[in-house]
C-alpha cells in the first residue's frame, strides 16, 4: 500500500481538545477530580505508562485509588479533554517507577508509539513534552527564584515580585531532510545508533535562519553536499524532549561526501536497491525520517517499501 500524503505523521493530530478547559481553575480542576471525570498520565523518567495485554494501549488512571490519591493539584499539568475527560500529566519524581496494576510498565515512546492507537501515541508525547517543560523551569531563568504553576500547569512564574517573568511551552524547531540525486538518497548515521542504521540528514534551526538556510547550512555542514531545489513535505511533533521536526526533501548539486562538524561519524548514497534489500538499517516507521524515505523511494519503484520484507526483518 502506497502512503497517504495526507495522513498525519506519528504524534500529530487533533487528538487532544486543548482549547476546552483552556481557562481551568484550580476550583474547577478540583471539582473534575472529584466527580471522576479527570485522568491522569503520569511520566516517570520520560516514560509513560503502558498496558501491554491483552493489546497495548495508554493506561489513563482515575485520581481516586493507588500512588496519586491526593496528589497536589499545584503538581498536575493539564492537557485538555481526551475522549470526553479532562486529561492531565505529572512528573513522578522517585528512584524506582510506582507500582501500577499488572501488565502496565512505563515504557520509551519511542518503542511504544508503533504499537499504540494514533490518537493515544500523540496524548503520550503531549504529556512528556509538558513534563519536560515543567521540569526545566522550576527556577526562574532571569533571576533563579523558584517558580510557581499557572494556568492549571500550563505557565510557570516567577516567584520574585521584582521579576515576575512569565514562562510558557516552547518547541524547538529542527529541520530534516532527505536529500537526494537520481536514484540514490543519502543517508548519514550518528555514533551510539545500532549498527547499520542510516537516516535523514537533520539539525536545529539556529537564531535568524530561515527553514531553507537551514537546510541547506545543515547538510552542507555535515556532509559537504550543496543542495538545490528543494520542498517542504510534512512536519512531526517529536517530544525528546520537546522538538517540532519540520521534513523537506532536497536535490543535490553535488555528491562528493566531506563530513565536517562530528555530528556524523559516516555518511553515504543508498541506491534503491540497496534499501530494499535491508542495506541500511532505516529509521523507526513511526519517525517522520522513515516517512521522508518511504515517500521518495515509493515514487518510483516497482513495489511499495511497505512490501519489501528485507527492510521489515532489519528494522528495529
Amino acid at each position: 500500500m502506497r502512503p497517504d500524503p495526507e495522513r498525519p505523521n506519528v504524534f500529530s493530530g487533533p487528538h487532544v481538545d486543548r482549547l476546552k478547559f483552556s481557562q481551568f481553575d484550580a476550583e474547577t480542576v478540583a471539582r473534575a477530580i472529584a466527580e471522576g471525570a479527570a485522568r491522569l498520565v503520569p511520566v516517570w523518567r520520560s516514560r509513560c505508562p503502558v498496558i501491554r495485554e491483552p493489546s497495548p494501549s495508554a493506561l489513563l488512571l482515575e485520581f481516586g485509588a493507588g500512588p496519586f490519591a491526593g496528589i497536589d493539584a499545584d503538581e498536575l499539568i493539564l492537557l485538555g479533554e481526551f475522549e470526553g475527560r479532562a486529561v492531565f500529566t505529572t512528573e513522578v519524581l522517585t528512584d524506582a517507577p510506582p507500582a501500577l496494576a499488572g501488565g502496565v510498565e512505563f515504557a520509551d515512546l519511542r518503542l511504544a508509539a508503533g504499537l499504540l492507537s494514533h490518537d493515544e501515541a500523540g496524548l503520550l508525547a503531549y504529556a512528556r513534552a509538558m513534563v519536560s517543560f515543567r521540569h526545566r523551569h522550576r527556577f526562574c531563568g532571569s533571576c533563579g527564584a523558584p517558580t510557581r504553576p499557572q494556568r492549571a500547569g500550563r505557565m510557570m512564574t516567577c516567584t520574585n515580585e521584582a521579576c515576575g517573568t512569565e514562562f510558557f511551552p516552547r518547541v524547538d524547531p529542527a529541520v530534516i531532510v532527505l536529500v537526494t540525486h537520481g536514484d540514490h538518497a543519502l543517508l548519514g548515521r550518528q555514533p551510539g545508533w545500532p549498527a547499520g542504521r542510516y537516516s535523514a540528514i537533520a539539525g536545529f534551526v539556529e537564531p535568524g535562519e530561515s527553514l531553507e538556510d537551514s537546510v541547506r547550512r545543515e547538510v552542507l555542514e555535515e556532509t559537504g553536499i550543496e543542495i538545490g531545489a528543494m520542498n517542504y513535505q510534512s512536519s512531526q511533533p517529536w517530544p525528546f524532549p520537546r522538538s517540532l521536526m519540520l521534513g523537506f526533501r532536497g536535490e543535490a548539486v553535488s555528491t562528493a561526501i566531506h563530513l565536517g562538524d562530528e555530528e556524523l561519524e559516516d555518511a553515504r548514497w543508498f541506491s534503491r536497491a540497496e534499501i530494499a534489500a535491508g542495506t541500511p538499517l532505516l529509521p523507526f516507521r513511526q519517525s517522520i525520517a522513515f516517512r521522508l524515505i518511504e515517500e521518495w523511494y515509493d515514487a518510483d519503484a516497482r513495489r511499495p517499501l511497505a512490501e519489501e520484507h528485507a527492510v521489515h526483518g532489519r528494522r528495529s
